[in-house]
């Protein structure tokens, strides 16, 4: 069986434009509304896992590759989605969360996620070896460090690959994305005035270098399966902040892609850019666009809408006062948002709750959040929202309800608020 993913590439070297939205979340209503759709518009959906959310040791949601693989099938189960309409990624594999460790501990453990992955099922692969660790030498780390390190791990997910085959005898073949110009994960930490687009001689010796020393290293087959390099097409994110796309500015970087038709470009940190930014990326080559905080940040913006709402209709003694929960369990852990928001407390208050960086991801899955949650969305079915009302905070929603295409359930009405910014992807691709 051919992967969803080469099937994509197959279609765009017939010069068909297509692409795929890569949605990286580990939280719950993003995947549940992430396979509904795929189910209703019968197109398969790529969800993604970072390393920092789920490694070998459990990573922030506490999940291991398997039980995070195992999750997801059984919400697509649950709703008979099959399950190669599922694609499950890993992204950032490498020694992200151990940079500060010496080379042989980092990339002992980077092999072991990577392996861990593949292992349950997981089968796009982004080989990320483009950040230091502890005993580097100073300066850039180069090209040839980086594809050395990636073919190490090259090989671990194929061992992962072939004793999962060995036991599955249908499972697919995973692709792998590479390259070295990668955003932050999450979107930047500091403000920034310009971002440097990746020169094409960047790509172009990305991709050389990788064959070269696959090929040294006896994996040289292995760049079939490479099917993405990611770049940086000149689009970020910050607190305040968007940097929307210039195709101008990319041209030269895209004009580069042709010189290599077995590939296309992902690109990461594509989060609040526009309907016709997300259009223009794909045409562009950017086939594969990465989205992650801009889907709980619509989730998140829901759910304060819902919070609001419970104000005026549910007495003071029963609400679940979710916007002050939320920020009380960030308050009393600070270590996921506090490098990342800067300024006065009442400028770090604002940020907590409505920064593009979306740092609230982080704890709107933990367990007093949760419950919080839940509260809401039982309180407002005991005292429903009038249709009046919620034109007032959730318009987008009432005209779906009005025309039938939307329930009105506080549950639904929080997942719609991830819809609003799927849809810019759907249309996009």
């Amino acid at each position: 069986m051919k992967h969803p993913l080469q099937e994509m590439m197959d279609k765009r070297r017939q010069g068909i434009r297509c692409g795929i939205p890569s949605y990286c979340s580990a939280n719950e209503l993003v995947i549940e509304i992430a396979l509904r759709r795929a189910k209703e518009r019968n197109i398969p959906v790529l969800i993604e896992a970072t390393a920092n959310q789920v490694n070998q040791f459990g990573g922030y949601t506490g999940m291991k590759p398997a039980d995070f693989y195992q999750m997801v099938l059984k919400m697509a189960r649950d709703i008979d989605l099959p399950e190669n309409m599922m694609i499950l990624a890993g992204d950032h594999l490498g020694p992200l969360t151990w940079q500060k460790l010496p080379e042989a501990e980092a990339m002992k453990n980077s092999v072991e996620l990577v392996y861990q992955y593949a292992r349950a099922g997981f089968t796009k692969i982004h080989l990320d070896t483009s950040m230091k660790v502890a005993d580097d030498a100073p300066g850039l780390l180069k090209t040839e460090v980086i594809a050395r390190r990636g073919a190490q791990l090259y090989k671990a997910a194929m061992k992962g690959y072939e004793e999962l085959k060995a036991e599955k005898p249908d499972a697919m073949r995973p692709v792998f994305v590479i390259g070295s110009e990668v955003p932050i994960p999450g979107g930047a930490t500091e403000a920034e005035d310009t971002l440097a687009v990746t020169r094409p001689d960047a790509f172009r010796d990305t991709v050389s270098t990788y064959q070269r020393v696959w090929t040294e290293e006896g994996v040289g087959d292995g760049m079939k399966d490479v099917i993405a390099v990611v770049v940086q097409p000149g689009v970020e994110f910050g607190d305040e902040q968007v940097f929307d796309y210039d195709p101008a500015a990319a041209v030269d970087l895209c004009a580069a892609l042709k010189e290599f038709p077995d590939i296309c470009f992902e690109g990461h940190s594509t989060d609040y850019q526009t309907a016709a930014d997300l259009y223009n990326m794909v045409t562009d080559g950017i086939a594969i666009l990465k989205v992650g905080p801009a889907l709980t940040y619509g989730l998140r913006e829901a759910l304060f809408s819902l919070s609001m709402m419970e104000k005026e209709l549910v007495p003071e003694e029963k609400r679940a006062n979710f916007i002050e929960t939320l920020d009380a369990v960030m308050l009393a852990s600070p270590a996921n948002w506090e490098k990342h928001y800067h300024g006065d407390e009442k400028h770090l208050a604002q940020c907590r709750k409505y920064s593009y960086s979306d740092r609230a991801r982080y704890y709107i899955g933990q367990p007093e959040v949760v419950a919080a949650m839940n509260k809401l969305f039982d309180n407002l079915r005991e005292y429903p929202i009038p249709m009046n009302m919620l034109h007032q905070y959730m318009p987008i929603s009432y005209a779906k309800i009005r025309e039938g295409k939307l329930k009105l359930d506080p549950r639904e009405l929080a997942m719609d608020g991830i819809v609003q910014f799927m849809l810019d992807y759907e249309s996009a691709v």
